[in-house]
């Protein structure tokens, strides 16, 4: 995969939103539209589950050079070899953890991302060395219905003080878009408005021509 510094759309395979389709030809999809970075989050499947699919898609992005994140589990994409895995506070924070190398037995190569929605834990992130965080949801989501949006204000202040790479998340629609990349984002993950979309690969690409007409990543 290219240098995580450079990966500018986050796409997913989210199994709530799959609508039947399989797993493995929506990240060919995905892939095929130019992401970056894919992450597998099924909410509604066992560790084991999880690790069975991950092990099918992992050879699709790979021959596209795209990263594989896993959501929740860091041990299955230990064990499959995913370059990423994802974390929200609870999962990390609640969980007891202060430093994401508690999470990488020696050796590994293992990145994770830690999800923030506000200022004040996009810090703590920080300093707790992830290698990314997401800021969001920037706009009310069905992937999250009870959060609370952070508004485009959390992304100006992550474009003005964060140095990780950093991903605007949560709600982003090829109509507001553009609002995101103005108020300072160079990255963004989107789900719902890829995987509902009519073809996926060409959401993709639409974002993408956004996100190359909005200059490069700082």
């Amino acid at each position: 995969m290219k240098p995580l510094e450079e990966c500018r759309l986050y796409a997913f395979v989210d199994t709530a939103y799959l609508a039947g389709r399989d797993p493995v030809m929506v990240a060919e999809q995905l892939c095929e539209g130019g992401a970056d970075l894919v992450q597998l989050r099924a909410k509604d499947l066992s560790a084991g589950q999880i690790e069975a699919l991950a092990e099918r898609i992992l050879p699709v992005t790979r021959a596209a050079g795209v990263g594989l994140v896993i959501n929740d589990h860091p041990e299955v994409a230990l064990r499959v070899g995913a370059e990423l895995c994802h974390l929200g506070q609870e999962d990390f924070f609640d969980a007891g953890h202060r430093h994401v190398s508690e999470l990488r037995p020696p050796g590994s190569s293992l990145r994770v991302g830690l999800s923030t929605h506000a200022p004040e834990q996009a810090l703590r992130a920080v300093a707790a060395g992830a290698d990314y965080v997401a800021v969001g949801p920037v706009y009310p989501t069905g992937t999250k219905p009870g959060a609370r949006p952070v508004t485009l204000a959390y992304v100006r202040w992550a474009a003005e003080h964060l140095q990780v790479p950093w991903f605007a998340i949560g709600g982003i629609t090829l109509e507001n878009v553009e609002e995101v990349l103005a108020a300072g984002a160079r990255r963004i993950c989107v789900v719902s408005a890829i995987l509902r979309a009519p073809d996926v690969a060409e959401a993709c690409r639409r974002f993408r021509w956004h996100l190359d007409r909005a200059g490069r990543v700082p």
